[in-house]
């Protein structure tokens, strides 16, 4: 039954992804990933909440790994880092190195607090 709530979790999560990247890419022109990083940071916030939440084994199968783990893309933050370095934009791959990582970091603990300020 957890690979099923896992699989529609995902099923549901990695369409999202790439609709919000190309929406929030095709907005910017510019050679840094603000669809990548904004699907990062959101799905950090989304795990943060949820994972503030009381245990719900069923849940966390589809909402944290199956939804949040196909939303959030480290392979595609990984590549896109490299593209622009190979490209000669060291210093966009650099911001987007240390913008991703803090901000998926302040997602999750501002997820976290949600979750705590609206459970009480």
């Amino acid at each position: 039954m957890t690979i099923l709530l896992v699989a529609l979790g995902a099923a549901l999560g990695a369409p999202l992804r790439y609709l919000a990247d190309r929406f929030v890419q095709a907005r910017h022109d510019t050679v840094f990933p603000w669809g990548t990083f904004a699907v990062n940071v959101c799905g950090s916030l989304a795990l943060g909440f949820l994972a503030a939440l009381p245990a719900d084994a069923a849940v966390m199968a589809a909402a944290g790994v199956g939804f949040c783990g196909t939303l959030t893309t480290y392979s595609t933050f990984s590549y896109e880092t490299l593209r622009l370095a190979q490209d000669g934009s060291r210093f966009a791959a650099l911001a987007n190195v240390l913008a991703s990582v803090m901000a998926g970091l302040g997602g999750g603990v501002c997820g976290m607090a949600l979750a705590r300020a609206v459970t009480g």
